[in-house]
């Protein structure tokens, strides 16, 4: 259900990228729309896990020299039936985790150095199986299209917003061009909509990531325990993290930023560790 769902959300988030080319340019702007999406979203597919992870400045780290993190992503990787990540250490002190890569062979597991710090193994084993699920049901991909799509959107309504301003509307005979406060609608309603669709797409995945991590792992309570501890910490010490970015780590490193928590691409911290504390532990 939540796979179907997040199918019928990204094709929303494709439609409204074309309504707003067909307001703009008419049948050429819903052309020009399409073909945008398209050159996005292979610039995503293939390129989004490099641009991400120098971001950060994630250093790609060897069994030699992160041998305990290697040898827990190893193990988890042949439990979830995956191909061995690649593994990088952010350096930062807020604790958090992402994964990242186009698919199963060409994955990223990212974690903080605050994270190793005031994490337990099974906490620990809990994030990682956490984000080793995103990788297994192809998270990253549909969190990298749908950010890219929802990005095309905002900037679309911009020009909008402008064609609206300066009377640069199409007029297309059959359809009689768009009109202005169509425009005018769209470039304002259009980011909500779009940061919305984005929202409810990246929390259907982390309730399946969590479930999934917590059956990989075979121990809820860790992961629920390792949430508490990373909850707490991004309320204090916030992440400095790219908000387009935000919808990649296990817990928002914005929630300390009172403004970002209204558009929070993470379901409530409460409801998932209750989540994790009804499941029985596997062993």
């Amino acid at each position: 259900m939540n796979t179907f769902r997040t199918a019928l959300l990204l094709g929303a988030l494709t439609g409204l990228l074309m309504l707003i080319g067909g307001l703009v340019g008419g049948k050429g702007g819903v052309v020009v729309a399409f073909v945008l999406a398209l050159i996005m979203n292979f610039g995503a597919y293939w390129f989004s896990d490099r641009i991400v992870l120098s971001m950060y400045s994630a250093q790609e780290v060897t069994p030699d020299e992160a041998p305990e993190l290697y040898r827990m992503v190893a193990d988890l990787a042949a439990r979830a039936g995956l191909p061995m990540p690649r593994v990088y250490i952010i350096p930062q002190d807020t604790p958090n985790a992402f994964a990242t890569g186009r698919d199963e062979k060409h994955a990223v597991v990212a974690v903080t150095e605050g994270i190793l710090r005031i994490l337990d193994r099974d906490e620990l084993e809990g994030v990682l199986a956490h984000e080793l699920t995103h990788i297994k049901n192809r998270d990253i991909l549909i969190g990298s299209i749908a950010a890219t799509l929802a990005g095309a959107v905002v900037m679309l309504a911009n020009m909008a917003q402008w064609a609206a301003v300066f009377g640069g509307v199409s007029r297309d005979d059959d359809e009689g061009g768009g009109n202005i406060i169509g425009l005018i609608l769209m470039a304002v309603l259009a980011p909500i909509a779009a940061t919305i669709i984005q929202m409810a797409i990246s929390r259907s995945r982390e309730y399946m990531a969590d479930e999934g991590g917590a059956r990989i792992s075979g121990k809820p309570y860790g992961l629920a325990g390792a949430l508490e501890k990373l909850s707490r910490a991004s309320q204090v010490v916030p992440m400095d993290a790219n908000p387009s970015t935000a919808h990649m780590f296990i817990v928002n490193p914005l929630t300390g930023r009172s403004l970002m928590n209204l558009f929070s691409t993470h379901p409530p911290i409460e409801e998932r560790i209750a989540r994790l504390r009804a499941m029985r532990p596997v062993y």
